[in-house]
């Protein structure tokens, strides 16, 4: 049998518990590049670029996405 609570916990208890239970927003920045709302610390996902540096190359995933939705319709 599992235990069950000694006494009632008040709402004022419950409130301050509850309290620190949120969601957070998350921060953001504007990608140097492209000029998009990126998070920070990330690389953008619609250029490639981090710092002003290309980290990844955007122009494979453009193709692949031009295939499926050729494909599609």
């Amino acid at each position: 049998m599992p235990q069950e609570p000694k006494k009632r916990h008040s709402r004022q208890r419950q409130g301050k518990r509850r309290a620190a239970i949120k969601l957070t927003v998350l921060r953001t920045v504007i990608c140097t590049n492209c000029g998009k709302s990126i998070p920070s610390h990330k690389v953008c996902k619609y250029c490639g670029f981090y710092k002003g540096k290309r980290v990844v190359n955007t122009a494979k995933r453009e193709k692949k996405e031009e295939k499926t939705k050729s494909g599609q319709t």
